[in-house]
């Protein structure tokens, strides 16, 4: 099961993106902040964990991963849960920062072993 349907309950949807260009404005009228645009470029509440999600599944390291989950606080990831190695985490890590609106990764609710 990959990540977008353990965390979110969603296949992927046809041209799903980790960076996509929005295509709607935000409830209020202006733009989508880049946190929020979703998996197609639509407003999305958790747009950034599901494009995290996205990103995850599209990485063949971290497929087999079944013990972490992603949220997020504004434009930070949260992640929790465990992982196998540092080096798993370290990748996770570096995945999450490349999905454009990320600003930081927490950590900090990961165990490593």
């Amino acid at each position: 099961m990959g990540w977008l349907q353990r965390l979110f309950g969603l296949e992927k949807p046809e041209n799903a993106q980790t960076n996509p260009v929005p295509v709607e404005t935000s409830p209020d009228g202006g733009e989508i902040p880049p946190e929020r645009v979703g998996l197609n470029g639509e407003y999305d509440q958790s747009g950034l964990a599901k494009r995290v999600a996205l990103a995850f599944d599209q990485n063949s390291e971290l497929s087999e991963i079944e013990t972490l989950w992603v949220a997020q606080t504004g434009s930070t990831v949260v992640l929790k849960g465990s992982v196998p190695n540092q080096d798993i985490l370290d990748t996770i890590v570096s995945v999450a920062s490349g999905v454009s609106g990320a600003t930081d990764v927490t950590t900090d609710q990961v165990s490593v072993g």
